[in-house]
């Protein structure tokens, strides 16, 4: 194995996080009294941050002060209830144990806000990871590369060295910003035809194909 360093990305690669997503932002609207959406609509908002997730999400012709009052209000709920059913794909678990035990460094990026990524970071994967890193006051958000760089800096590992794990457009771009290769996952918030439209080259559908591809 070439790579001394793989970061992935958390929702939709790692971490299954939709329901708690899809709960989170209806949660929000019916607080405002404002339609709620179906899992498709959630799914297809996500990968840009919250903010650009609750604008998918409001009706079209919602006030922005009513936006951000989504926004405001559906923040710490998320934060409060985002352990209730996201839990890891599977074979991630064992993926990264296999990765580790081979010396390899193991990172995860997120849009999410840097304190939360480290929360279910901790939470889930315990003992796995060099670092954590989302968005803060210093690292901007995918498709911004900062983040990715971030992590690699902190591990200690040149560019050239590491790869990106991510399962949608934004990290097909996100890998490319950064000047690193990319592989990327079609059971997150992507299929793989939309993968392959974003310019995707590597793509694996399982855990087992993601290693394949790892190891070459």
């Amino acid at each position: 194995m070439g790579y001394q360093a793989v970061l992935f990305d958390m929702d939709g690669t790692v971490l299954d996080t939709l329901e708690d997503l899809y709960r989170a932002v209806n949660r929000s609207l019916e607080e405002f009294s404002l339609p709620t959406v179906n899992r498709e609509r959630v799914r297809a908002g996500l990968g840009n941050g919250a903010a650009h997730l609750i604008d998918f999400c409001v009706p079209e012709d919602c006030p922005e002060a009513r936006r951000q009052q989504v926004l405001d209000w559906y923040k710490p709920w998320y934060d409060a209830h985002c352990r209730i059913a996201t839990q890891p794909y599977p074979g991630i678990l064992p993926l990264m144990e296999r990765l580790r035990d081979r010396g390899v460094k193991l990172a995860i990026i997120s849009n999410k806000p840097d304190p939360a990524v480290r929360e279910l970071a901790e939470a889930f994967f315990p003992g796995l990871l060099e670092t954590a890193v989302g968005e803060s006051e210093t690292v901007r958000r995918k498709p911004d590369p900062s983040a990715v760089l971030t992590a690699a800096r902190r591990m200690g590992v040149e560019i050239g060295k590491c790869v990106y794990v991510g399962d949608s457009e934004v990290d097909v771009e996100t890998a490319r910003n950064a000047g690193m290769d990319g592989i990327f996952v079609s059971w997150g918030f992507r299929d793989r035809e939309q993968l392959i439209a974003a310019g995707a080259e590597k793509i694996a559908d399982s855990a087992g194909a993601l290693e394949e591809l790892l190891m070459q």
